[in-house]
């Protein structure tokens, strides 16, 4: 099976996002020269432990919310474009000579990629792409090789296979979040230009930092925190359980102290949590400060994050939304898209597929 890590324009298709906690579908359609329309989008929660650090775990919830997510989008569209996690994924840039044709390339690609894989090649799906010119010497060309174990990719399009759908694509989750990014990046001053900006994703158990500068992803790093915190907290002091917990956090209904009591502390400690991932970052890298912050994620819904993560970091901090620019089909209720946004960045970055060049 051939799979396009990283190129191929395709026909239409629906951005898939498979996290921990939820199926996230978006279908975006071209309405003009550089414009585009969310036609429409789906959240369809997941049953605890289906999907564990990126891993697929229970094929059968997976299609099956992937089937009712599907329906509820109400589309005739069935090709899918998929992600890793960039945990899954081992990339690496390598300078080959340039002007070679296609199939010296691919041999040149395997032979070096046999140096930084640490499985057999028949266990992986390999994939590359020519970026350009390589930095110090024109002769020569930048390539980017990507490759991922067979069983996590094949697992992906078993779940879409499952769900009458076809997996036409298949990046990696930080690609699809710069992807997403560029709809975002002219809401920045300078549109980012020369910026190094932080996307700290916080889902429901890991907190996903990319940081960019000028749109290249200078650094990655993962950190075991995320809104079941706030689910458990809620738990623990209202005895509630988890499925009541995860219903009051998102439509009220909770005690007046709620939000002093256990919301309050709970962002507290994760613009604490979001304050360490940057020092991580400038104690690893020769960079010593981030121009701005983008939230996405689940919790980024939580009104007033913002605020919290920027008061205790000092950096400017924005909510990620990358459909400002977008028109809305009929079917869309621009209040809950809003809402809603933070946590469809990376469906977002991969519905964008069909647009490549």
């Amino acid at each position: 099976m051939q799979f396009d890590f990283l190129k191929a324009k395709s026909p239409a298709l629906i951005g898939v996002d498979i996290s921990s906690s939820a199926v996230k579908m978006v279908e975006i359609a071209e309405a003009g020269k550089n414009l585009y329309r969310v036609e429409r989008y789906a959240i369809e929660p997941l049953p605890k432990d289906s999907v564990a650090d990126g891993n697929i775990m229970n094929l059968e919830n997976v299609s099956e919310a992937l089937k009712q997510a599907w329906k509820r989008m109400g589309t005739r569209v069935k090709n899918v474009s998929l992600a890793l996690p960039a945990a899954s994924v081992i990339t690496k840039k390598i300078i080959v000579p340039g002007g070679q044709r296609e199939e010296e390339l691919e041999l040149q690609v395997e032979s070096e990629a046999n140096q930084y894989i640490p499985f057999a090649l028949d266990e992986v799906n390999l994939d590359f792409q020519v970026l350009g010119p390589a930095p110090n010497s024109p002769e020569e060309v930048e390539v980017l090789i990507a490759a991922s174990r067979k069983e996590k990719v094949e697992d992906r399009v078993a779940a879409a296979q499952a769900a009458g759908l076809k997996a036409i694509i298949m990046d990696v989750e930080s690609y699809a979040t710069q992807t997403a990014f560029e709809l975002i990046a002219h809401q920045l001053p300078g549109n980012g230009r020369d910026q190094t900006i932080a996307i700290v994703d916080i889902g429901a158990s890991m907190m996903h930092i990319n940081v960019l500068h000028n749109n290249q992803s200078v650094y990655l790093r993962e950190q075991s925190f995320g809104g079941n915190q706030l689910t458990q907290e809620t738990q623990r002091r209202y005895s509630l359980s988890a499925e009541e917990a995860e219903l009051a956090k998102r439509n009220g209904g909770l005690p007046e102290n709620y939000e002093s009591e256990v919301l309050q502390p709970f962002m507290d400690t994760l613009a604490l949590e979001v304050t360490r991932a940057l020092q991580f970052f400038f104690s690893s890298t020769q960079f010593n400060r981030v121009d701005h912050i983008l939230l996405a994620g689940g919790c980024a819904m939580i009104p007033g994050l913002d605020e919290a993560v920027s008061s205790r970091t000092q950096v400017s901090t924005m909510i990620a939304n990358p459909f400002t620019n977008m028109a809305l089909s009929p079917r869309i209720k621009p209040r809950q898209l809003t809402a809603d946004a933070p946590a469809l960045l990376i469906a977002c970055g991969l519905a964008m597929r069909r647009f490549d060049q």
